[in-house]
């Protein structure tokens, strides 16, 4: 049994989602791993991952929408620090994950045909966000 670690560096343009399949697949690929876990971990509180379907994308926009309804953005909140978008992202990190764990299988993610790994951006404005990536396997 081996072990490996990196870190990925995202940068979003603002609410919404980001694939970051691709990137996770090559971190994996490198390994030359057959089988063990991959565990991706964000580390931010106002960030969330997740895994959805990677074919329609009116999926994502209503997951969008349906987060919005949820926690909007209002005077309602006492924390606004970092603006009147900073606590609803923390109550829709909250409600997603900020950690991913997902089996390694001849090689390969052990994703089903339609899943797709996803950064959740839950500000508005841009950002750089980290993931860490650690791989248990052999």
């Amino acid at each position: 049994m081996r072990q490996a670690q990196d870190q990925l560096t995202i940068r979003t343009s603002g609410r919404g989602f980001a694939d970051v399949t691709s990137p996770v697949r090559a971190f994996l690929a490198k390994q030359r791993c057959q089988t063990g876990l991959v565990t991706i971990f964000c580390r931010h509180t106002s960030a969330s991952l997740l895994i959805q379907e990677n074919a329609d994308p009116t999926v994502r926009s209503d997951m969008e929408a349906y987060f919005e309804r949820i926690a909007p953005e209002s005077a309602m909140y006492e924390h606004d620090t970092e603006g009147p978008d900073d606590m609803p992202a923390h109550i829709r990190t909250a409600l997603t994950q900020t950690h991913l764990a997902i089996p390694v299988v001849n090689g390969e993610l052990a994703l089903g045909t339609w899943q797709g790994i996803y950064l959740f951006e839950h500000r508005r404005g841009p950002h750089t966000r980290k993931l860490v990536l650690h791989l248990v396997g052999e």
